[in-house]
């Protein structure tokens, strides 16, 4: 799939298969919102991947993180 100029935000993005997938939707040329409980390793990861990539920090469970 071509991702280049497209924008995705990943749930769970800061481990596992979620950060698997901020990756390679990364390395791809998209944009990505990492969105996952974890501050630390969501910044992190955003940092590492500079330009493209930020963190939101959501909790899913939460209607009112889901709605915002």
């Amino acid at each position: 799939m071509k991702t280049q100029e497209m924008s995705f935000i990943v749930t769970g993005g800061a481990s596992g298969l979620g950060e698997a997938t901020v990756r390679a939707l990364h390395a791809g040329g998209a944009r990505v919102v990492i969105a996952d409980l974890n501050r630390e390793q969501g910044e992190a990861l955003a940092a590492e991947l500079g330009e493209r990539a930020a963190f939101a920090r959501t909790n899913v469970a939460d209607e009112g993180d889901a709605v915002a």
